[in-house]
């Protein structure tokens, strides 16, 4: 249907052109402005754009993602759907969105990113207006801090001034060098301007793994009480993972302003995995895949997984990160 589009588009713009030989100087004229305007309707069409044709946000299909692809993140599911569907329906935000999410490698962090792009923007994660920042790439040296706060200011105001409704995404903030993540601090902040941009209708997400030994706790503790892990709610663990992080020298967030003048507005704590769920992300594969969804593959994948504690074998050491892989081996 697109290509046929485009077909037809081209085809009106070179008839367009074709016919400017043919008529008097005013009536050329008239037609060359056509064909101006046919060319920017092609460039349009081609190339993404800030508008609605190309970001509008999809409260429904985000909450059918998160219901059916994201498993056993009852909280992270809730806080999620609500923090972004409030703040795109907000047509004058006060600040940018800002969502920390923490837990272990495996657990979804990544994956809901990919959610939340895929229900803003038409082209999802490969739209020009996701901004992935990765702190071994980008911010590899320590010699270069002063380098790379500078270079982090102008990527987030050049970013913004070419699209407000902007997305940055920083993954592995516990890699990265502490005092860093603060050259941003102004953007997240409530001023209506900076130098005549408005950052306001921005989100930023940080991952971290920074804080997952205090969600694991808690989840191991719900276990061995005997206690329904979808019991566990957002205050059972707030409060020990923002002072964890806050608190950790070996995080981009230690000490950050960003904490210390309540920039984040939610720290999202992504819970360990249990066989189910590994289950469950070998099933989801299997259909992404096109293939049948088959329990007992499923379940050779999942018995192959490593578990921990050692003796009680509870939670996916690596959650569902390997699960891709090894299904290749078993289909």
């Amino acid at each position: 249907m697109k290509a046929a589009r485009l077909h037809l588009l081209l085809h009106v713009f070179l008839s367009a052109g074709v016919l400017v030989h043919t008529f008097e100087p005013f009536t050329t004229t008239l037609v060359v402005g056509v064909g101006a305007a046919l060319g920017r309707t092609i460039y349009n069409y081609l190339h993404e754009s800030c508008d609605s044709k190309w970001i509008v946000f999809n409260a429904t299909g985000l909450q059918v993602d998160l219901q059916s692809k994201l498993f056993g993140q009852h909280i992270a599911s809730r806080i999620i759907l609500k923090a972004v569907t409030g703040f795109m329906n907000n047509d004058n935000p006060k600040k940018p969105l800002v969502l920390s999410l923490h837990g272990w490698t495996g657990t979804g962090k990544n994956f809901v990113s990919q959610l939340i792009a895929d229900n803003i923007y038409k082209e999802g994660m490969d739209s020009s207006f996701v901004h992935i920042f990765t702190s071994e790439l980008h911010f590899p040296h320590l010699s270069h801090f002063d380098t790379y706060k500078s270079q982090l200011q102008q990527w987030i105001k050049g970013n913004v001034t070419n699209c407000g409704r902007s997305m940055f995404i920083f993954d592995e903030m516990d890699k990265m060098q502490p005092g860093l993540i603060d050259s941003i601090k102004p953007y997240l902040d409530y001023y209506e301007k900076l130098d005549g941009v408005s950052y306001r209708k921005a989100i930023f997400i940080f991952l971290s793994n920074a804080g997952g030994d205090g969600i694991i706790q808690a989840a191991l503790d719900f276990w061995k009480a005997g206690r329904d892990r979808d019991e566990l709610e957002l205050k059972d663990l707030e409060t020990v993972l923002s002072v964890s992080v806050f608190n950790n020298k070996k995080s981009g967030l230690w000490h950050t302003s960003l904490i210390d003048k309540n920039l984040v507005d939610f720290f999202v704590p992504f819970l360990p995995l249990e066989y189910r769920h590994v289950v469950e992300c070998a099933m989801a594969e299997m259909k992404a895949r096109g293939v049948r969804p088959d329990q007992n593959v499923a379940h050779q994948v999942a018995k192959d997984v490593v578990y921990f504690p050692k003796t009680e074998r509870v939670f996916s050491v690596k959650g569902c990160k390997t699960i891709s892989s090894k299904l290749d081996y078993y289909t």
